[in-house]
């Protein structure tokens, strides 16, 4: 008899291609985005995501409270949260074995920058984790190009370094509330997947604020 190719107990019901082999549903419900990276297009995670209950989130663990991103400042830049979450999402595509907490690394990283341009100071902070680095490379390189496109379009620095830190502290709390706390969890890019990547010049975005 034929058994489930991870606990070996129980019999198979159906094709995990995580493990390239059938599991049991069990294991499925239990190891997925925990031991198995699942595939985003795994029939099984996108019926899983419909009634996955996300952790409770708690007030005082809001990321960057001190920061306030209203509706209306979402509302007048979507254009470059667009490009941002467009961003993000290909960075993190790019990188081989990446998941939401190295997304969530990268944009940590990224929102110490540009805090600390607030303060007058140029200083870079890179994630030592190479998987949150990569991305945020990416990122860094697509947004010095857009700042290049508008330069030679209007000859000026159209964005402020306040702005996109409040565009960052946006997405970095969307990934809050979007991702499901498992290890190789990847609900908050598979949340920018189904938006649809805007654009890069500047389509309305249909990001939801959080």
């Amino acid at each position: 008899m034929d058994l489930c190719k991870l606990c070996e107990k129980r019999r198979p019901r159906r094709y995990c291609p995580g493990v390239g082999g059938d599991i049991c549903a069990r294991c499925c419900g239990e190891e997925r985005e925990v031991t198995v990276a699942c595939p985003f297009d795994c029939p099984h995670l996108v019926e899983a995501r419909r009634f996955e209950k996300l952790p409770e989130l708690d007030p005082e663990a809001w990321p960057h409270k001190d920061i306030t991103v209203s509706q209306a400042f979402i509302e007048e830049r979507e254009p470059v949260l667009a490009l941002l979450a467009s961003l993000l999402s290909e960075g993190a595509e790019r990188t081989r074995g990446a998941v939401d907490s190295d997304v969530a690394e990268a944009l940590e990283a990224m929102i110490r920058t540009y805090r600390t341009r607030q303060t007058g100071l140029v200083y870079e902070t890179r994630p030592n984790n190479p998987l949150a680095a990569a991305i945020q490379q990416h990122m860094r390189a697509g947004i010095a190009a857009l700042e290049k496109h508008l330069a030679e379009r209007s000859g000026l620095h159209l964005i402020r370094d306040k702005d996109m830190l409040g565009l960052l502290v946006y997405l970095r709390r969307m990934l809050a509330r979007y991702s499901n706390g498992r290890r190789l969890g990847r609900r908050f890019l598979h949340v920018l997947r189904g938006l649809g990547a805007e654009s890069r010049a500047g389509a309305e975005s249909r990001i939801v604020a959080p």
